[in-house]
């Protein structure tokens, strides 16, 4: 009796202990899994350092080892961005009891050992980044497998993809993302009746949909993006019951998104974006309940108006990416529209006319707002302030003119870091200025006004957005002077003022800006000297161009306080100290009659030219894709 007790004991221990303790149970493992391990560790380029070898000749205890704790069979080995090099032999082979392989994140090369296919109890493989090349191993007589999870992302695998994967029947998770695959997409997925993650994004893939994938009853993720797929959107949602993520951005898919999408009753995420998509979205979106994200940018898809009015229905609706759509169609000004969720809205670069949208109003859960690359008239709304979520507005290259509004100065989003919404996740690339973001939060906290008609001062109560990483304000007609108050910005990374009308002198604390990587004032009517402390001194001289009355300086004001926000006083102490004397006078004379006789040299200010009521910028027209 006593004897059960005690083996009673010793499963329950061993089942409920955590991996590395229920491992080192036994004081060995099992001899022929040792002598596998012991062959992988000659082999590989880089001696593996985690415990290895001569240490311990219980394999179990190593790291990345895990074996099953009453017969010590290695069960998983993980070994994940440990820089390990070389080739895979067949020493792994003889792990015949594996269930785990991920050995992700190294730098291992050569071809696939298609020997790995055939451990008959292999669950999850995992080879995802590494520099894997050459072809898809031919799968020919395949025992029965287990593979549930095949990630082959980021390597440098080649040619088609073979219409035996079809044999891998268990597979839920199938990942050949990042690679060199090319041809069409082997019309094998009826074989594969339990998948429901399929992603082949950013490699050659050239044809149509495959009837036995856009058939899938499984498949809830689909992610195709990047490749050269063509023909139309052939998605049977009747049979696709459970898909719930659809991204075919970035190929050559052409036709209208087919009425019948809608059907699919589960989509959350539709990405269609960079296709040869036309006509208008369809009625029957209204009745996706489920839509979250959807990005349709850089497609020939007309009537905004009606697009919006059918996707306020959508009322989980938090992301909305429509740019370069709608060509020289109005803005649409409905006040009853009403986007009570979205957190990002973008209608860049679509060429629309009209104002600034009143519906914008409403709403309140905005984060992010581009309507760049326009062109928009009038004054800017005074409402912005209501929209306490905005941490990123993108108004440039359009033709609003007037003040700008000081509510601008009260976005709360971007005085403190205390004011919080829910994240809103990005499940596909989102792009803007060329750079892409996977997350609302990884974007800099910006306000862009640039290349617009604005006129008037800057107002110095911009200096309270603390939170604000880039402030654009060049290529408008703002006057005054550039305040101290804006070294208040102290996470500010872009200032650029370049091309106003602004004059007075650069103020001395804004060298206190420690995160400044990018600053311009060029072409206005500044005087005075360039302070070269701090970051300014990693500035350009093209920051400065243009300012006829601006002169090098080499340090700052004698009783300039970098700890202060004021301004330095005005009079001769201010630039001369007393043990500089008369020769420091007489340098500085030097110097300004220099400047004044060179001014005439520097480049005219003004490279806007206005044609027939439209504005025409000759030069310094920033480029960008979106």
């Amino acid at each position: 009796m006593d004897s059960i007790i005690s083996l009673v004991l010793f499963i329950s221990i061993g089942f409920f202990l955590p991996g590395k303790v229920t491992s080192s149970v036994n004081t060995s493992c099992n001899s022929d899994d040792l002598q596998a391990l012991e062959r992988f560790r000659r082999e590989v380029e880089k001696p593996i350092d985690q415990g290895w070898g001569s240490n311990s000749s219980d394999c179990c205890k190593w790291e990345g080892v895990r074996c099953e704790p009453v017969s010590s069979r290695v069960i998983a080995l993980e070994l994940v961005h440990k820089n390990l090099k070389g080739k895979l032999s067949d020493s792994l082979f003889g792990l015949d009891q594996l269930r785990v392989l991920n050995l992700s994140r190294n730098f291992f090369t050569g071809a696939l050992p298609p020997q790995l296919f055939y451990l008959q109890y292999l669950e999850v493989l995992d080879l995802s980044f590494n520099s894997f090349s050459g072809f898809f191993p031919s799968l020919i007589g395949i025992p029965s497998l287990r593979l549930t999870q095949l990630y082959l992302t980021s390597n440098m695998l080649s040619g088609s993809l073979s219409i035996q994967i079809g044999s891998l029947s268990n597979l839920i998770r199938l990942d050949i993302s990042s690679n060199n695959f090319s041809g069409p997409l082997p019309n094998a997925f009826q074989n594969l009746r339990k998948l429901e993650q399929f992603s082949a994004s950013s490699n050659n893939f050239s044809g149509n949909l495959p009837a036995s994938l856009s058939n899938s009853p499984t498949l809830s993720v689909l992610n195709l993006q990047k490749n050269s797929l063509s023909g139309p959107i052939d998605i049977n949602c009747s049979a696709m019951v459970n898909l719930a993520v659809i991204n075919l951005g970035s190929n050559q898919f052409r036709g209208a998104i087919p009425e019948s999408i809608s059907t699919c009753r589960k989509l959350s995420i539709i990405n269609f974006s960079q296709n040869n998509i036309s006509n208008q979205i369809p009625d029957s979106f209204k009745n996706l309940k489920y839509l979250s994200q959807l990005s349709l940018s850089k497609n020939n898809i007309s009537n905004l108006s009606a697009a919006l009015s059918i996707l306020q229905h959508c009322r989980n609706l938090t992301s909305l990416v429509l740019t370069r759509n709608f060509q020289n169609e109005v803005m649409p000004n409905d006040p009853s529209l009403h986007f009570k969720s979205l957190s990002i809205l973008v209608i860049a670069n679509c060429r629309l006319s009209g104002s600034i949208p009143e519906w914008l109003r409403s709403c309140t859960r905005l984060q992010l707002i581009d309507l760049s690359w326009n062109s928009l008239s009038g004054v800017m709304p005074l409402w912005f302030d209501e929209l306490k979520f905005i941490f990123y507005l993108d108004l440039s290259c359009n033709l609003l003119s007037g003040n700008i509004p000081t509510s601008l100065t009260m976005l709360q989003s971007l005085i403190s870091s205390n004011v919080s919404s829910e994240e809103a996740s990005i499940d596909f690339p989102f792009y803007i200025q060329s750079m892409q973001y996977n997350q609302i939060r990884s974007f800099r906290p910006t306000l862009n006004l640039s290349y617009n008609l604005l006129s008037g001062p800057i107002w110095p109560e911009l200096g309270e957005l603390k939170m604000l990483h880039v402030l654009d304000l060049s290529h408008n007609q703002l006057s005054g002077h550039i305040l101290d108050s804006l070294s208040n910005m102290i996470n500010l990374e872009t200032l650029d003022l370049s091309r106003n009308n602004l004059c007075g002198e650069i103020p001395y604390s804004l060298v206190k800006l420690n995160f400044l990587s990018k600053f311009s004032v060029a072409y206005n009517q500044l005087t005075g000297m360039i302070p070269r402390v701090g970051q300014f001194l990693t500035f350009p001289d093209s920051s400065f161009e243009g300012n006829r009355g601006l002169c090098d300086s080499l340090s700052p004001p004698d009783n300039w306080n970098a700890k202060s926000n004021e301004k330095p006083d005005e009079g001769g102490e201010s630039f001369i100290g007393a043990p500089f004397g008369f020769g420091t006078i007489t340098g500085f004379v030097i110097t300004a009659t220099v400047c004044y006789i060179f001014a005439d040299l520097l480049p005219p200010s003004r490279t806007r030219i206005r044609r027939g009521g439209k504005v025409t910028y000759t030069k310094h027209w920033r480029q960008f894709a979106r």
